[in-house]
């Protein structure tokens, strides 16, 4: 599957209600970020905490560009929880990290203005 990143493309296909509801968003916070070695783009393997329902789950986010570890610790972020672990080089990722490309491409986070419960659901 291939994301489009540019803002001038049209809306995906239509999906239903139950779709959407089949995409588990939930927030959670950073506990630890550390730089992943031998990534093609920039990336850090993060840590984020989810609360009790989720548990704590690895990531690996190409979000380098615009972040510094100690930035993203304690920050809350957005991720895709019930998608299949994913093998990116050494590295497992348990989660999406979610994020929107700014005019340069990099990876700006998606998250809540205002903190909200580790685990909280997407709606």
């Amino acid at each position: 599957m291939h994301l489009d990143h540019d803002p001038a493309a049209p809306a995906g296909s239509e999906i239903t209600f139950d779709d959407f509801l089949k995409v588990d968003i939930r927030v959670g916070t950073v506990v630890a970020a550390e730089v992943y070695e031998g990534a093609r783009k920039p990336s850090y393997r993060l840590r984020i905490d989810f609360g009790p329902g989720v548990g704590e789950k690895k990531s690996v986010g190409q979000v380098a560009a615009l972040y510094s570890p100690e930035e993203l610790i304690g920050r809350q972020v957005a991720a895709v929880v019930n998608f299949p672990k994913r093998q990116i080089g050494k590295a497992v990722s348990e989660v999406l990290t979610l994020g929107f490309a700014d005019e340069e491409g990099r990876v700006t986070l998606f998250s809540p203005d205002k903190a909200v419960p580790n685990g909280s659901r997407l709606f």
